[in-house]
């Protein structure tokens, strides 16, 4: 794929930048709808499954694509917007997936869509048909995409796509699906936001064509000041609650706390691909338990997936063993009691996975078929060793305890500490 360097200088928004760090402000009150949760019926096995599958079809895609090709798109010029408010959408934890209400066509029909960093193919038509309007043009194009756990095919369309009433995107490239495969009943397709050249390969004929996605559609279009979406979920241990939001073209200073630390996408193939940074992993003050390594930042992925040698690692030092009902590791309540806590150091920051975090929500142990005085972990399997260039997944279960902004404008993954980081929600 033919690169092209292009360096976009705009004043993303007010704050003091540092090499890894930066503090951000936001001067506009971004706009905040409400988010829910929902509880697969399926089980937590089916989940736990497609997980890893997720992870091997992300690095399968990649290999397909050949050792030379490089993400990171950068053909999609866009000039200097100045900075505006920055709005939200809802969205839904289901445990299993989140989601938002998309609007598409006019008048517009509602689609549960998946948000989904891993991929970037917006698409509808899993579970409610789709139905054109005065705003739908079907292309020429087929599209399909494999997710591992799940995939689509069907007619490449463009039309009018709403994400809130100040978030309207016309000529949108929607993936109209004539079938579908792993997506539940009231999931409708999914809303991508992973990095634009995973578009790439998806269509046909036009099997060289990137899609624009949702982010650099609201960009190119004025409506939001720069390519970044972040991400701010809660844990929670109901199956029904109003816990996060997700924010395009700016942050919402009120969802963190301290700084933002800012780090490059990661040079290590795979994880290049996606949203990838390079991280180490220690388990207490002292054991590390994975070494500095490449993965990605995924909320696709609903665990939080290492290395099979760190997994052995954490499993040694903390005594977890794997629970056949469920397929996750499993802890006595006096192992859990003596359980520490997990430290993430990113870009020269160190970020703690408490213990209490570290656990499934017990409250919800009934709903993935465990035992109700059982602790579950979130920590699970990646099911390869280190060493591969994607040795983890910081998933749904990490993101929840810190504000995550993907920026593709500057080309890096921000994290910071939220008033939830230490909840004893679990």
């Amino acid at each position: 794929m033919l690169l092209v360097n292009i360096v976009y200088i705009l004043l993303l928004l007010p704050g003091v930048i540092s090499r890894h760090r930066s503090t951000i402000k936001i001067t506009h009150s971004p706009i905040t709808l409400p988010i829910a949760k929902r509880i697969n019926a399926t089980g937590i096995m089916k989940f736990v499954e497609a997980d890893r599958a997720r992870a091997r079809a992300l690095v399968h895609m990649v290999k397909m694509r050949g050792a030379g090709f490089t993400v990171r798109a950068r053909s999609l010029t866009c000039p200097p917007r100045e900075p505006a408010p920055a709005p939200a959408i809802p969205a839904t934890n289901g445990l299993v997936q989140y989601t938002a209400s998309v609007g598409v066509g006019s008048p517009a029909s509602q689609f549960s869509l998946v948000i989904d960093t891993g991929s970037s193919n917006t698409w509808v038509g899993a579970t409610k048909k789709f139905v054109k309007t005065s705003t739908s043009v079907q292309t020429s194009n087929r599209v399909a995409v494999t997710y591992g756990s799940g995939s689509f095919s069907g007619t490449e369309f463009t039309d009018r796509v709403t994400l809130s009433s100040t978030l309207v995107i016309n000529n949108q490239g929607i993936g109209v699906a004539s079938a579908s495969s792993g997506f539940d009943e009231g999931v409708d397709g999914i809303l991508g936001l992973g990095p634009t050249d995973l578009t790439l390969d998806t269509l046909s004929p036009a099997t060289s064509t990137l899609i624009p996605t949702v982010i650099d559609n609201l960009f190119a279009q004025g409506t939001i000041p720069s390519r970044l979406v972040a991400i701010s979920f809660e844990p929670t241990n109901s199956e029904t609650i109003t816990n996060g939001e997700i924010t395009f073209g700016g942050i919402d200073s009120s969802k963190f706390t301290g700084a933002i630390t800012f780090v490059p996408i990661t040079t290590t193939s795979p994880a290049n691909e996606f949203w990838g940074i390079n991280q180490s992993v220690r388990y207490g003050t002292s054991t590390t338990i994975l070494s500095t390594t490449a993965g990605i930042v995924d909320t696709g992925t609903v665990l939080l997936l290492l290395a099979t040698n760190a997994i052995t690692a954490y499993k040694k030092a903390s005594g977890a063993v794997l629970d056949n009902t469920t397929g996750l590791l499993r802890l006595t309540t006096a192992q859990f009691a003596a359980l520490q806590s997990l430290f993430f150091t990113i870009g020269g920051t160190t970020f703690e996975l408490t213990a209490n975090a570290q656990a499934w929500p017990r409250n919800l142990n009934a709903d993935i078929g465990g035992t109700a005085n059982n602790v579950y972990l979130i920590v699970g399997d990646l099911g390869t060793p280190s060493g591969e260039g994607l040795d983890f997944i910081n998933g749904q279960t990490f993101i929840e305890r810190f504000y995550t902004v993907f920026d593709t404008t500057n080309n890096r993954v921000g994290f910071a500490t939220t008033p939830f980081t230490t909840a004893t929600t679990n």
